[in-house]
């Protein structure tokens, strides 16, 4: 005898939810359309297309525009970045009124408006001047840093005193007497700025070991309206005489002249180091 047992699905009634559920009507002009997406705007690579706004643009035109003629005021015409300062750094002889009065930088002027280079031309005049510059240190200070000569020699002046000059024969300052270790120069040519002989006896004297160059007093080169132009002669302590000859080969006429001392003379010439003289 065959028992056959049934489930209650196989039983039951059939379950209303198991009936597929007939599609609503559409409503009038969303046919088609994705439900809940009926009303977004069309979309291309997941971003929203939206129709260029020209007053958007040209709003944002004019601002940068208004952005950048604020911002030349400020710059070209405005007292806010105009000069109140002018500093002066570097300079011990020159007073620093004289180096901003021949700067002849006016303050109120923006900085930007200031021709730093002309400046720096117009300061470089000053005698004591070897070199300036002149940059902005905003957003109202101009900066003047000067580097002035050094002397080298000294020079009597026909009145009293004395020149004290650098190696290119520029007068730095006046003195009532020379600096200790300064040596005198003698004879010194008409014209002392660009003379070659000043420019010899500068060189000789910084080349010369510092034992010998305390020995020197005084110096004399050849005019430079003669042919030898660099022909220097050193006048030592104790009346000793050097002819020390062109700026050349210092080391070696050093070597010379070092061995020479030791004769105890009163003049050398070691102009030609390979054919040294004394005498006396």
């Amino acid at each position: 005898m065959t028992v056959r047992w049934r489930t209650a699905r196989e039983t039951g009634p059939p379950s209303a939810a198991a009936e597929p559920a007939e599609p609503e009507p559409a409503e009038a002009g969303t046919a088609g359309r994705v439900p809940g997406l009926a009303d977004e705007p069309a979309r291309g690579n997941g971003a929203i297309w939206r129709r260029p706004d020209p007053w958007r643009n040209a709003f944002f035109a004019v601002l940068a525009v208004a952005l950048l003629a604020v911002a030349a005021w400020a710059v070209l015409g405005s007292s806010l970045l105009a000069v109140r300062h002018v500093q002066v750094t570097g300079n011990h002889l020159v007073p620093a009124a004289e180096v901003r009065a021949v700067a002849q930088i006016r303050t109120g002027t923006p900085l930007a408006r200031v021709n730093t280079g002309a400046a720096a031309r117009r300061v470089e005049q000053i005698g004591p001047v070897l070199s300036a510059t002149v940059s902005r240190s905003w957003p109202n200070t101009i900066v003047i840093r000067i580097t002035e000569r050094t002397p080298a020699l000294a020079v009597a002046l026909a009145g009293g005193g004395y020149a004290l000059i650098d190696p290119h024969g520029v007068v730095v300052r006046s003195a009532a007497h020379p600096p200790a270790g300064m040596p005198l120069l003698t004879t010194p040519p008409t014209v002392l700025r660009g003379s070659p002989g000043i420019m010899a006896a500068a060189t000789v004297l910084r080349h010369l070991p510092a034992a010998l160059r305390t020995l020197v007093r005084s110096v004399s080169a050849v005019s430079a309206s003669t042919a030898s132009a660099s022909a220097v002669t050193l006048h030592l302590a104790h009346g000793i005489t050097v002819v020390w000859g062109g700026p050349g080969q210092a080391a070696r006429k050093t070597e010379v002249l070092d061995s020479l001392l030791r004769t105890h003379a009163r003049y050398y010439d070691v102009s030609d180091p390979a054919d040294a003289v004394t005498q006396g």
